[in-house]
């Protein structure tokens, strides 16, 4: 069979997955944990990832990765290039640590980001390793769950606005939704073509990116990355205070508690905003 071809563009979203050579352990310890993560932080600033969720297993990980412009396969590269190098160094040893290459899907982020951020989150559950995912403390649950820091490679942003107006709210509603994750089916029944994990305009839109003998970093450029503005051009573009704010948002840069310190103000103020003007822009 051959393989599914690597679709990438700007603003894609993938459920990512690597796993040991011959299904050897890639982690000996916590040591080896961090600094996979050190590499993954690393990434997400390189190559302009937002990482939304992400769980270490023993032999393998998951990582739901969108990306700022079409540097999946660079980022993962450098991703699993830098940690197989840093493991062996460390464990004195040789050889490839990964099996083959890494597994994409492409997603659609209004469907399924957390359907997959869930089935993310309770791996450990799964292989019955523990009874709930807040004991694990390798994977984006307990964060995204106010149960401890966020690390500064994770976006807890697309994920806790679908649950509340509030942070305390959002995390509540979250963990929720989390815990009642064990009884449904898994979304990888809805898979299609190996690679697509959406509706079918969605494959069809995405399919548009592969044009006979044309490469996929070819993306026409406006739908390439632009530019990352800072907070204050959207603070003197605009006279209304909502909309800059909204705008801000909307360009898919920062995060609601970044612009609402810029401005002054909270996350649920600027969540308000991009509500009020969401629907303005996309009728």
């Amino acid at each position: 069979m051959a393989r599914p071809l690597r679709i990438e563009f700007s603003g894609a979203l993938y459920h990512v997955t690597a796993r040991g050579n011959a299904r050897q352990n890639i982690y000996e310890d916590d040591q080896d944990r961090l600094a996979f993560l050190d590499a993954l932080l690393s990434c997400t600033q390189t190559y302009h990832w937002q990482c939304h969720a992400y769980c270490l297993m023993s032999n393998h990980y998951h990582l739901l990765i969108e990306t700022g412009d079409a540097t999946l396969s660079k980022g993962m590269r450098h991703l699993n290039g830098t940690y197989s190098q840093l493991y062996n160094k460390r464990h004195k040893r040789v050889g490839h640590l990964l099996q083959g290459r890494y597994k994409a899907i492409l997603v659609e982020k209004e469907s399924y980001l957390l359907e997959l951020a869930r089935y993310i989150v309770l791996n450990p559950v799964r292989a019955r390793m523990l009874h709930h995912a807040d004991e694990w403390p390798w994977s984006s649950f307990r964060a995204t769950a106010g149960l401890t820091p966020e690390p500064p490679f994770l976006t807890t942003e697309w994920i806790l606005q679908a649950f509340g107006n509030t942070l305390s709210q959002s995390r509540t509603a979250f963990a929720q939704f989390i815990a009642e994750g064990n009884d449904q089916p898994s979304p990888w029944e809805n898979l299609k073509n190996q690679i697509y994990l959406g509706s079918d305009q969605f494959v069809e839109q995405t399919q548009q990116y592969l044009q006979h003998g044309r490469k996929l970093k070819e993306i026409p450029a406006p739908q390439r990355l632009r530019p990352i503005k800072p907070l204050s051009h959207y603070q003197e573009a605009y006279n209304d205070r909502k909309e800059a704010m909204a705008k801000a948002w909307l360009e898919g840069h920062y995060t609601l508690t970044q612009i609402g310190e810029h401005f002054g103000c909270g996350r649920s103020t600027v969540n308000r905003a991009v509500n009020a003007f969401r629907g303005k822009w996309e009728t």
